[in-house]
């Protein structure tokens, strides 16, 4: 299996990283671009076959280690 996890600031959280990227963008001459945000993104290899198992254990994992519950938000994905 591989599991998939992006880490975003939430929507209410101040993204300075994101802003400076969206400004470098539009100094770059992509006016277009109206907002960024920066987060991380981690891929995972995983051996086993129980799938909901997994995914229990990895919703623990992002919750308690990969992300920051107070400011950012995630999304796992297995395939």
């Amino acid at each position: 299996m591989k599991a998939r996890i992006v880490v975003t600031p939430k929507k209410t959280v101040l993204d300075p990283q994101g802003k400076a990227v969206a400004n470098a963008i539009q100094h770059l001459g992509m006016n277009c671009i109206t907002g960024a945000r920066v987060g991380k993104y981690i891929e995972l290899e995983i051996s086993g076959e129980n799938r909901e198992l997994t995914r229990q254990k990895l919703d623990a994992i992002c919750k308690d280690l990969l992300s920051n519950p107070v400011i950012e938000d995630y999304k796992l994905e297995l395939e």
